[in-house]
């Protein structure tokens, strides 16, 4: 039985690539992921056996994976962010339990959009997606409004797409039950990769045609404000 790697490459350029997933790539025979994420580590890739797939390929992808490791190869799954953050690591693990199996965090997408939008993620927080492929809408409804009620500083994943334009806008009218006007909203698209885009509102002034499937929204909580074209979220030191 063979090793099997299951690494977040982070934001998707290798500038943000962890050391440690640089490594384990670097050692794989055999590289597993979806098409794009594939191309953006392609420096790295001289010489491996490569198996990608398109869009909505994951089982079979992770199925692939855990069968190359049984002729004695290393295997790397890789997806963007981090590996058990809406990544490949829960599937691998449902799938596998008896492989030599190794999770390698990566930066998540809401950690990448907080770094340049400068510190909104400093208190309490939590990612939600908006997609409804693995959730119904009406519980990821309620974890946006229960979110809001607590407080929480909430990234929004998948906050867009063609098939449901409509999803952001409702959460965002449920967390304005819970929230002042002027609470801080960060839009960033393609965070820390070509093309990246930072926009910054307020729930009030918000503009959701500059939202699209690659993009993050990270809405402050109760005492987050935007200063010199950054989003901050105070932790409680006595500064000002």
């Amino acid at each position: 039985m063979g090793k099997l790697y299951v690494i977040g490459i982070g934001p998707g350029g290798l500038d943000h690539l962890t050391i440690k997933a640089k490594k384990a790539i670097e050692e794989s025979d055999i590289i597993v992921g979806y098409t794009k994420y594939i191309t953006m580590v392609e420096p790295l890739l001289e010489g491996k056996e490569i198996f990608k797939t398109g869009m909505k390929g994951e089982e079979e992808r992770c199925r692939k994976a855990i069968e190359l490791t049984k002729d004695n190869k290393t295997v790397s799954v890789i997806s963007t962010g981090d590996a058990g953050i809406y990544g490949m690591a829960g599937l691998i693990l449902q799938l596998e339990n008896t492989a030599d199996v190794e999770i390698i965090p990566g930066v998540t997408a809401s950690s990448a959009a907080a770094s340049v939008l400068g510190a909104p993620l400093m208190h309490d927080n939590c990612n939600i997606s908006l997609s409804d492929l693995m959730t119904p809408y009406e519980l990821i409804k309620k974890r946006v409004e229960l979110a809001a009620e607590g407080d929480f500083v909430i990234s929004l994943y998948n906050p867009k797409s063609m098939g449901r334009p409509h999803y952001l806008r409702e959460c965002l009218e449920l967390v304005k039950k819970h929230r002042d006007g002027k609470t801080p909203i960060g839009v960033v698209k393609n965070a820390l990769r070509d093309g990246q885009e930072v926009r910054i509102f307020t729930l009030d002034n918000f503009d959701e045609n500059v939202v699209d499937m690659f993009s993050i929204v990270i809405i402050g909580n109760s005492q987050s404000y935007a200063e010199n074209n950054r989003i901050i979220t105070p932790r409680g030191y006595k500064v000002r």
